[in-house]
């Protein structure tokens, strides 16, 4: 199986941690944030990973090769502008669909400053059963951008904060909000419907193509922990998280 993990960001919020290093290369645990994914995504049976890279990407190049891959395929997607998620997803799709006999298959896209145990495995089943074309890790607690799904589980809008008036896709009669958790399970025929171009989010995407019709799921991983790596502080509490064996 396949995967790719968003590791190019410029780590803007982890400073000072990043200022000689990418984020992915930050350390938690005695681990770099990119061994954690790598092992993580190993755990539920990938081989193969491509990994974006734009700060300090030879940095992550030749941490790569000094750990032989981790004993996996790992490609790297250059970036020399930040495409955002849907661009680079985007200009690696050439990954996931290299083989004649790809066809539809899943592949986990995976931000590389989160942790979590969420059951990816049961993710993909759900993800297979329902058929979607994309399935998204999401839970239920605050934060500045919500996703709006609807009685099917399935993404309807988008929502700014608490109090924000919600911009739906498709009519629905009801909705929740939840916050998404940066894992996804993607089904491989999205990447032929990326109409977007250049820099693009792909929760872009995600909501143009619900509004066409399309099944984009969530899986509920409240029961699982789950914490954004993107602050000094952050790594902090996880570093407690991991003594106390919460992770």
């Amino acid at each position: 199986m396949k995967a790719m993990i968003l590791a190019a960001g410029l780590g803007t919020r982890l400073r000072p941690l990043t200022n000689d290093r990418p984020k992915a290369l930050v350390e938690l645990g005695g681990r770099t944030l990119l061994e954690i994914t790598l092992g993580r995504l190993r755990k539920f049976g990938v081989g193969e990973v491509m990994v974006n890279v734009h700060h300090f990407a030879d940095m992550v190049v030749d941490y790569l090769r000094a750990h032989d891959n981790f004993g996996m395929r790992i490609e790297i997607s250059r970036e020399d502008v930040l495409l955002d998620t849907g661009g680079g997803l985007k200009k690696a799709a050439w990954f996931f669909l290299e083989s004649s006999g790809a066809g539809d298959e899943p592949f986990f896209l995976h931000n590389v400053d989160v942790l979590s145990n969420i059951d990816l495995g049961q993710m993909l089943e759900e993800h297979r059963r329902q058929g979607a074309l994309a399935t998204l890790a999401v839970q239920d607690r605050k934060t500045s951008r919500y996703l709006l799904f609807d009685s099917a589980l399935s993404l309807c809008g988008r929502r700014a904060g608490q109090d924000g008036a919600p911009e739906l896709v498709r009519q629905v009669d009801r909705f929740e909000a939840r916050a998404f958790s940066g894992v996804h399970v993607i089904s491989a025929r999205l990447l032929s419907m990326l109409s977007e171009d250049g820099v693009f989010s792909i929760v872009t995407s995600y909501l143009r193509l619900a509004g066409q019709g399309e099944t984009i799921c969530e899986f509920r991983a409240d029961d699982y922990y789950w914490r954004d790596l993107g602050r000094p502080e952050n790594i902090a509490q996880a570093e407690l998280d991991l003594k106390s064996e919460l992770v």
